[in-house]
């Protein structure tokens, strides 16, 4: 990788952005240094232009930005980094420090959980309980719960169909992992659907 930091007084703007949802995360900057530390620990360093040194993303929040690939841009004077988060993004503590909250990003959020609390149950967990009794009764709550879609959706009340629409959507996301799928793979086959 050759990069020219002559433009920027030694430095490279770098887009941090999420592997999996494509969501723009934030922008850095990066020396040399920074850049080879990158590249050798496979975790997000830039140079921090206050405090005039190297800065692990995540040193001290334990948010760490694991690197999936480094892209030069045509004029190869900037960098997108696809990263894996771990947690927030933002000091702020929310995923992106732009502005681009999305609903996938909430769901995949929410689709985190429910793995987590199936692979590490407790007894309070309704998640954990419901997984526990098999296939078979995940796949009949989620056949209840269309069904109260349905219904709901004969009738003229917004915030009762809203809540069944979750139910469904929430219990789905259960079915999904027992299926060991993801919504990503669901999102592969609409956009191959999409596409023809």
């Amino acid at each position: 990788m050759n990069v020219d930091s002559s433009k920027n007084n030694g430095l490279i703007p770098v887009i941090i952005q999420n592997n999996e949802t494509q969501q723009v995360l934030m922008l850095g900057y990066m020396n040399e240094d920074a850049l080879k530390k990158t590249q050798e620990e496979k975790v997000v360093t830039f140079f921090s232009r206050s405090k005039n040194r190297l800065w692990t993303k995540g040193e001290t929040s334990g948010n760490f930005l694991k690197v999936v690939s480094i892209k030069e841009d045509c004029d190869q004077d900037a960098l997108l980094i696809q990263v894996i988060p771990n947690g927030s993004t933002c000091h702020n503590g929310t995923t992106s420090c732009f502005d681009t909250e999305t609903q996938i990003s909430f769901l995949e959020e929410l689709e985190t959980v429910i793995e987590n609390r199936i692979a590490n149950p407790t007894s309070e967990s309704y998640v954990a309980s419901l997984f526990q009794k098999g296939i078979n009764k995940i796949a009949q709550k989620v056949g209840e719960e269309a069904v109260e879609l349905v219904i709901e959706s004969k009738d003229d009340n917004p915030n009762l169909f809203i809540g069944e629409a979750a139910d469904l959507l929430f219990h789905y996301l259960i079915l999904l992992q027992a299926k060991k799928l993801k919504l990503k793979d669901i999102e592969q086959e609409l956009t191959r659907r999409m596409k023809k």
